[in-house]
């Protein structure tokens, strides 16, 4: 019995139009929220513009000239930098640390601490800043009843207050935040690496770092990539928590890029110039992403 056949054109129509649904209600969202707020603030940077009435003061690229010039955007960069920094050196190496413990099948309550370790990550950065806030508190926080117990007659420190210990306090509190997340990359990738080659190079005598550098490391060169990604992304993003813990301040001494571009474009109306800092923050994480993946696919190939 001969066989039916399809016309070619009726099924490229059919799979644009099964597409056209599964994907046109992201894409319209993706489009009114992501791109055309984009668009929008590129515009807005070339106006000094306070929000209300008409766009009328062409000011051209000046915006952008006050940009590279502005000393605290240049504080601000450099906060970003350091939270990277610390975030690769310090955060990443713990998350990969206790992955390796919870995932050791001879570790007992592997899902208890799996869960525990988890936690602060589910946690929203709002509340993680207020409870901080709290924990620092010179009076009564537990830093003060730390404190207390070597040095009960003097004053807690002020962490919060001071510009010289601001910035490492939001640090430990982005690492205790979110550590739990790339742990849970680096759990998802232990458990792709085939048991067999752990056994295997164990019976060939190596020894357990030996197997990690050679075994698990590049058997978890994946998760390794997007937890660098989210963790540098992520550094240029951050916001709720500096802005919880006191909005940047004394004297810009947490400030980020984009807790700065929220005061000068909401706080001070100034949407033009906070519409050029915003094009800035959209740029760099546009480079970063594209060299990064360039990165990659060069080392894949």
């Amino acid at each position: 019995m001969a066989k039916r056949s399809i016309p070619k054109g009726s099924l490229n129509r059919a799979n644009f139009l099964t597409l056209a649904i599964l994907l046109g209600p992201a894409l319209i969202l993706f489009t009114a929220l992501v791109i055309v707020p984009v668009f929008e603030a590129a515009i807005f940077s070339f106006y000094k513009w306070n929000g209300f009435g008409p766009m009328v003061n062409f000011r051209g690229f000046q915006n952008y000239i006050q940009f590279f010039k502005d000393a605290i955007v240049h504080k601000a960069l450099l906060h970003n930098l350091i939270i990277a920094v610390v975030s690769l050196v310090v955060e990443l190496p713990i998350a990969m640390l206790l992955a390796v413990i919870v995932c050791d099948p001879k570790f007992k309550g592997a899902v208890f601490f799996r869960t525990f370790f988890f936690l602060p990550y589910v946690l929203s950065e709002v509340i993680t800043g207020v409870l901080w806030q709290f924990i620092y508190h010179p009076q009564y926080g537990l830093v003060r009843a730390i404190w207390g117990l070597f040095a009960p007659i003097e004053t807690a420190p002020t962490l919060m207050g001071n510009t010289t210990t601001l910035l490492w306090a939001i640090l430990v509190v982005i690492i205790w935040k979110y550590f739990g997340f790339h742990m849970t990359i680096y759990i998802a990738g232990l458990q792709d690496i085939p048991r067999e080659q752990i056994e295997a190079a164990t019976i060939d005598g190596a020894s357990s770092w030996q197997t990690f550098i050679s075994v698990t490391l590049p058997g978890m060169r994946t998760s390794i990539q997007l937890s660098v990604f989210f963790a540098i992304i992520g550094s240029f993003q951050l916001f709720d928590i500096v802005w919880a813990m006191g909005k940047g301040d004394p004297v810009n001494a947490g400030e980020t890029i984009v807790t700065y571009m929220y005061k000068i474009g909401l706080q001070r109306f100034n949407i033009g110039y906070g519409g050029t800092i915003a094009v800035c923050i959209f740029l760099i994480c546009l480079f970063f992403n594209v060299f990064y993946q360039k990165i990659l696919v060069r080392e894949d190939d």
